[in-house]
């Protein structure tokens, strides 16, 4: 069972438009497959607060299912709420509460890996430019 690389980018698109819907912040689609061999894609996505964690989780769960068929190899976090990693294998799911996404720095950890728009064309998000600031 193998999945071809664009089945990878639906679900990493899937999964980071589903968090947006749901109101999670700084929705980011990092193409991480270059630095570490395990994934093509992180999600990074961030919470106000642990009930918005576990809704923007079930949500993205629910929908990569309906449009990929997919289900996570694990789910690691539910419990604490703070910091829950959804792991498809090839895309993991990072869903952070705002604070805890602070203290990480997940995104300065990966500043140097290409950046996915995941908008599909409605962008007006930061440009290349911004993002290098």
């Amino acid at each position: 069972m193998h999945h071809v690389v664009d089945d990878s980018l639906l679900v990493a698109t899937t999964a980071a438009r589903v968090a947006d819907a749901q109101k999670a912040t700084d929705v980011l689609v990092l193409a991480v497959g270059e630095v570490i061999q395990v994934a093509e894609y992180f999600v990074v996505a961030g919470a106000s607060n642990r009930r918005l964690v576990d809704a923007v989780v079930e949500e993205v769960e629910l929908k990569v299912r309906e449009s990929t068929g997919r289900s996570p190899m694990r789910v690691e976090g539910v419990r604490e709420q703070q910091w829950v990693l959804i792991d498809y294998g090839d895309v993991v799911v990072h869903v952070f509460l705002d604070e805890v996404r602070e203290f990480y720095e997940i995104e300065r950890l990966y500043r140097d890996v290409p950046r996915i728009d995941w908008t599909e064309g409605e962008s007006d998000g930061p440009s290349a430019a911004e993002r290098a600031g």
